[in-house]
């Protein structure tokens, strides 16, 4: 019994490993695009309720500061 691979076997296992290492790096990529894109977004809405903070807090200065003036 010959146990040796035909040349069409050992091709078809290289394509398959090429295939399958070619979506898993596909896969990583994808996740590390992902992960990206969330602490992108994050960090902009983070700094947009810094924003809206900074607003506000300015905001209820000047009224105070226009009571004030009012009061004397």
């Amino acid at each position: 019994m010959d146990d040796r691979l035909s040349k069409g076997e050992i091709r078809k296992d290289a394509v398959q490993e090429i295939v399958g290492a070619g979506a898993s790096a596909v896969g990583e990529v994808t996740s590390i695009i992902t992960t990206a894109v969330k602490d992108v977004a994050n960090a902009i809405g983070g700094f947009a309720t810094d924003v809206f903070e900074i607003r506000d807090g300015a905001r209820r200065a000047s009224r105070r500061l226009h009571e004030d003036e009012d009061d004397q």
